[in-house]
């Protein structure tokens, strides 16, 4: 399962940079390919000041070797060797009317003394974080996570939304991070899902990604705005730098496994702002994006 996987994020790591480049139209993405100590390691694809994407990412890696003790604590696991493999990208654009987005896809298994695998297990999700709410846009990315569940499972989505809203919220805000999408995790073997069954949903879910985001970015890539709208975007950009640094699983575990520190903070916004104590006006616009953050919202059902 870890050959195939990694053979299916390589491939769609390709599909996504070559249509992000094509709708840039100006920045193409630098390559680095990197080398882990313990054993592994990835390739991680950069996109910088680009006409549509101010900064943004997609990378893969594949990590292997002995389970961390900081990690070992975290699982409740003792000594282990770990496998993991995934692709995880974000994108940060240059026009507040254009949301960011972030998607991460991956596959872990832990091996015993001998070598046998003792636990293995898909996840991933993305999620869309718009600086201007345009209820359409909205509604469009949660219809497409919304039928790539339902072709595996009738509960998928309303579950994996539910627990979408409930990761990316930052507690010590009282506000999600974005208007949500999917998160799952641990997605093992039941009597229902074998880990193929997995990996067909996982890898819809990664194939339809394109399909949710791209039309958002050409429908608002060209619209005119203020510097005002500058500014509200860096200073909620600020907000997702302090979800990433402060409660992300994902960076967390990029740390602790020694990973490369360029990819796993390459999520960061390349400007952002932090205004002391900052509110928007009442029955602004900005206002009304706070609203929708503090109380997430069905998307689909409307």
């Amino acid at each position: 399962m870890k050959e195939k996987f990694y053979k299916y994020i390589e491939a769609l790591q390709n599909t996504i940079t070559s249509q992000l480049e094509k709708t840039d139209g100006k920045a193409v993405f630098r390559e680095d390919i990197w080398k882990r100590a313990e054993g592994g390691g990835g390739r991680t694809r950069v996109i910088e000041n680009g006409a549509v994407f101010e900064k943004g990412g997609v990378n893969i890696s594949a990590v292997h070797g002995a389970l961390p003790k900081s990690m070992q604590a975290y699982f409740g696991v003792a000594e282990a060797d770990f496998f993991a493999c995934g692709l995880s990208l974000v994108l940060h654009p240059v026009n507040p009317m254009v949301p960011t987005v972030h998607a991460n896809w991956r596959y872990f298994e832990m091996y015993d003394k001998k070598g046998k695998v003792v636990d293995q297990w898909f996840g991933g999700g993305q999620d869309l974080t718009p600086y201007y709410l345009f209820d359409e846009d909205v509604r469009h990315f949660h219809a497409v996570c919304k039928k790539a569940c339902d072709a595996h499972h009738p509960d998928f989505y309303d579950s994996y939304k539910r627990k979408c809203d409930e990761y990316f919220w930052n507690s010590h805000r009282e506000e999600a991070r974005g208007v949500g999408g999917l998160f799952f995790d641990y997605c093992k073997p039941t009597d229902n899902m074998g880990m193929e069954d997995w990996y067909q949903f996982v890898t819809e879910v990664g194939d339809s990604f394109l399909e949710s985001y791209i039309p958002i970015v050409k429908k608002r890539k060209g619209m005119k705005y203020e510097s005002i709208h500058k500014e509200w975007q860096e200073i909620r950009r600020g907000r997702y730098v302090e979800f990433n640094l402060v409660h992300d699983k994902g960076t967390l575990f990029g740390l602790k496994t020694n990973g490369r520190i360029e990819s796993i903070l390459m999520s960061l916004p390349p400007t952002v702002q932090w205004k002391y104590n900052h509110h928007p006006e009442d029955n602004s616009e900005e206002f009304r994006l706070l609203q929708v953050l503090k109380h997430p919202k069905d998307w689909t059902g409307e």
